[in-house]
């Protein structure tokens, strides 16, 4: 939810839609229709003298360590200034204050974002333009800080310098996370004729990344004309249709009205504003046509028997120099959609072969072969690449016909190349594509006698295609048998290895006695394998279902195509088998409910950074072995293409995990004293999981202490240390999910890998992407929407673009008690248990 100084803040420039611009001044109302913008927020056109009254102490305390860094560092900068025959005392120069904000630091990127920054502070009144400008400027104009308004403002001590120094960095990351809001709100400022493009087009970035929230709150009646789209800037709205009732629920981000003016159609439905304070960006019906005109003038479609088969969009290419001093076009087209032979061949095709290109080529690729499992399997792929390398041309001179073969053949040499380096292992349990990887290397051998400049490419591609022809043939490629707990028993002896799907596993499936049956079957087994492993153990499967038991009680009975099933169950969920007449009478097994007594005694004698190491260390484990491609499984539902996403899954169970080991703890341990000293070694551990780059562990352990059961105890949160609280509420603020976790996004841009990233934020922007948009498109593949989860999914890869070495000074230590500690943690995951549990420690006051 947006800050209570965040909501002061827009209070005053965006009014609701209703009430007071009906009832207010005129200077209330809206603007003239001619003299709309693009996109015109309703904001009340009245004019203030002031945007903060009273400047927030973090303000100030920012304030005066810039000032006397300017004044320690830079001492010319602050000084009387003459202009037009007048003096300004102790003034400094819009240009200067960015050039020096630039030079501080290496998180300030460009010259908007310190703008920003800048008017963080003019926002608070602790920066002021002489002539009461409430914007700050990149330019020649003059700006006071608050402290150099009096004559006798005194110049910093040793000892402030000393603290300017120690904290300006902080300082510049704090304004850093505000700046880009603080811009926003002075561009909204800002009458419409003096926005500039540059404006606009930050309103339109802010727009595609605005979280997806809550409602807003007036009505726009179903049946009615639509005049104008709009976007939910703050609040959330529900959708109503007559007949249906509320279908669903609008929030910050999402718009509406869209459908009505593409259509020239009445409103197909209506729109009840749940909130008093709801703000929104309209965009008339002449601009919205006149977007939607400039996007089809930029459009390329191409059509086999009048009908669309691939639709190109032209963008912008950049300018990079090549290797012959001639710039690369200013405009190239990408592909919107298609279907998935013409998206192939339009991209072997554009595939360029200099060497000088080869990266720019590998990143246009990569969306394709990441993707394509989606619309176009490895049984539709193989043949297609197959068939493209013999492809030869039908017109032409002969030498003509010879250059087109020659060089198509080593495109789709080159696309198979980077297939295969994707794949991988996962190419090891697909026969179609082992078959046809064994087939195209005899094919490339026979031309290569032939053709010598195929010569070039034969050992790539014979490297490639043996190693993954030896793996799967190697020994310990074979499939693996794992316990219930997904580890092959001897965790000590050796690395853990990605679970594949021929991988078994033995696990126990329960029946409503609570006695159990082991199964042994593959890990990517389907429900049905599953009933038939079961059938032989009780002699009979007729009728049974399979059911997934929450320790809380809560049961779904599987479907029989679900796939991978047991990696996705709950921390302490167990699988049940029973006739479909014993669903209502399954109880859960009593070591479902978790523990009864803490490990406090154990692990408050272990270090903290100790712990952090080591769980550390065994997430860069888990993480290590997730394949992207189970992203691309996970968020287009594993069963479409019959594969495990296991890894994923144990590494998603990891952040539960810890999460509610944080909770148990807490819940278990009936003294006060040793509470507090819980939160405090918490908060530690976090903190060096944040140090060591482990966002992940850091972010479960944060949400452990924000889980209600632990955050309503208020006399043990009374004892922490205010060191504690603080940094406690800084690590609050990088989970702040307004702005689409900005907080978080702009942390992580400045961490270089290897990094664990917040896989759970991750998956939801997979499948925020996913839901928002559909697959396929009047029959043609929607490529954008692939473009978009493949530049996601990339993350993984960037995280990983390291090798991870362990911290020297930890790893030489032997703390085998702490490594086998944190690899087995015991936790109650019913948040029904852990909540009664604190009630009984703090009971509710009266």
């Amino acid at each position: 939810m947006p800050s209570k100084k965040y909501r002061q803040y827009m209070a005053g420039l965006l009014a609701p839609p209703y009430g007071v611009m009906e009832t207010g001044s005129n200077n209330d109302r809206l603007p003239d229709k001619e003299n709309t913008p693009l996109i015109e927020p309703h904001v009340p056109l009245r004019p203030a003298n002031t945007i903060t009254k009273v400047p927030s102490e973090k303000i100030l305390r920012a304030g005066k360590i810039l000032r006397n860094a300017i004044l320690s560092r830079a001492p010319h900068m602050i000084r009387d200034r003459k202009y037009h025959l007048k003096t300004y005392r102790q003034c400094c120069v819009g240009t200067e204050l960015v050039d020096w904000m630039l030079q501080q630091t290496p998180c300030v990127h460009s010259r908007t974002q310190a703008v920003g920054m800048w008017q963080v502070l003019v926002e608070d009144g602790v920066l002021n333009h002489v002539d009461q400008e409430h914007h700050f400027q990149d330019k020649y104009l003059f700006y006071r800080f608050l402290d150099d308004e009096h004559e006798d403002a005194p110049l910093p001590t040793e000892e402030e310098k000393k603290e300017c120094d120690e904290e300006l960095q902080d300082t510049l990351l704090l304004l850093s996370q505000m700046g880009p809001d603080a811009h926003m709100r002075m561009i909204l400022r800002k009458p419409p004729g003096q926005r500039t493009v540059d404006d606009l087009e930050i309103i339109y970035e802010e727009l595609l990344h605005i979280k997806a929230l809550s409602h807003l709150s007036t009505t726009f009646n179903q049946g009615e004309e639509g005049t104008s789209w709009y976007i939910i800037l703050k609040g959330s709205v529900n959708v109503v249709i007559y007949g249906k009732g509320v279908v669903c629920t609008l929030h910050e981000g999402d718009d509406f009205g869209k459908l009505a003016l593409v259509n020239d159609a009445p409103r197909a439905a209506s729109i009840v504003l749940r909130e008093d304070n709801c703000h929104f960006l309209r965009v008339d019906k002449e601009d919205f046509n006149r977007i939607l005109r400039d996007v089809e003038a930029n459009t390329v479609r191409l059509k086999e028997h009048d009908q669309d088969v691939l639709v190109l969009e032209k963008v912008p290419a950049g300018n990079r120099a090549s290797n012959q001093g001639n710039s690369q076009p200013q405009q190239k087209y990408t592909v919107m959609s298609g279907t998935p032979e013409k998206i192939l061949e339009h991209f072997l095709e554009t595939i360029r072969l200099e060497p000088a290109l080869n990266e720019a080529t590998e990143s246009v690729l990569n969306d394709f072969v990441m993707m394509h499992c989606v619309f176009m399997p490895n049984t539709q792929l193989c043949p297609a690449l197959m068939a493209h390398y013999h492809a030869q041309p039908s017109q032409g001179t002969e030498q003509e016909k010879m250059d087109y073969a020659l060089n198509n053949k080593r495109r789709v040499i080159r696309l198979v190349l980077q297939w295969a380096a994707m794949y991988g292992d996962v190419l090891q349990e697909d026969d179609v594509a082992m078959a046809f990887l064994e087939e195209f290397y005899v094919s490339v051998s026979d031309d290569a006698r032939m053709i010598a400049a195929l010569k070039e490419q034969l050992p790539e591609l014979e490297k490639t295609v043996k190693q993954i022809s030896e793996d799967a043939k190697a020994p310990q490629k074979k499939h693996k048998v794992l316990l219930q707990q997904f580890n092959t028993g001897d965790e000590r002896a050796q690395k853990r290895q990605p679970i594949r799907g021929s991988d078994e596993v033995l696990f126990k499936v329960y029946c409503m006695d609570h006695t159990y049956t082991t199964i042994r079957v593959p890990v990517a087994a389907s429900v049905k394998e599953v009933l038939s492993a079961v059938a032989d153990k009780l002699g009979s499967g007729e009728g049974l279902i399979i059911v997934k038991m929450s320790s809380g009680g809560e049961k779904v009975v599987l479907k029989p195509n679900d796939v991978s099933v047991f990696t996705t169950l709950t921390i302490n969920g167990r699988l049940f088998a029973c006739p479909r007449e014993q669903f209502d009478s399954l109880t859960p097994l009593p070591e479902q409910e978790g523990p009864t007594v803490g490990t406090v005694g154990t692990f408050e004698l272990m270090s903290s950074k100790d712990l952090a190491y080591q769980m550390t260390i065994y997430d860069w484990e888990l993480f290590n072995c997730v394949h992207e491609l189970e992203l691309i499984y996970h968020t287009f539902g594993r069963h479409h293409f019959k594969k495990t996403t296991a890894n994923l899954d144990l590494f998603l169970r990891r952040f539960n995990e810890i999460q509610f080991w944080v909770v148990t703890e807490i819940c278990l341990c009936s003294q006060p004293s040793k509470r507090v000293q819980l939160l405090k070694k918490f908060i530690k551990i976090a903190a060096h999981c944040k140090e060591y780059k482990n966002l992940n562990s850091f972010f479960a352990i944060v949400m452990g202490l924000s889980n209600v059961a632990v955050s309503r105890l208020a006399l043990t949160w009374e004892k922490l240390p205010s060191k504690f609280k603080k940094f406690y509420a800084e690590f609050e603020s990088l989970m702040d999910p307004s702005r689409n976790h900005r907080a978080y996004r702009l942390t992580v841009a400045k961490l270089d890998p290897p990094l664990i990233p917040f896989m759970p934020l991750l998956i939801k922007d997979m499948t925020f992407t996913h839901e928002g948009n559909k697959t396929f498109i009047d029959s043609l593949v929607n490529f954008e929407k692939m473009r978009m989860i493949a530049n996601t999914a990339r993350t993984v890869r960037y995280c990983r673009s390291q090798p991870f070495n362990p911290d020297a000074a930890q790893a030489n230590k032997n703390h085998q008690d702490v490594r086998s500690y944190v690899r087995q943690l015991n936790v109650i995951d019913n948040q029904r248990t852990l909540s009664q549990m604190s009630h009984r420690l703090e009971p509710r006051r009266p």
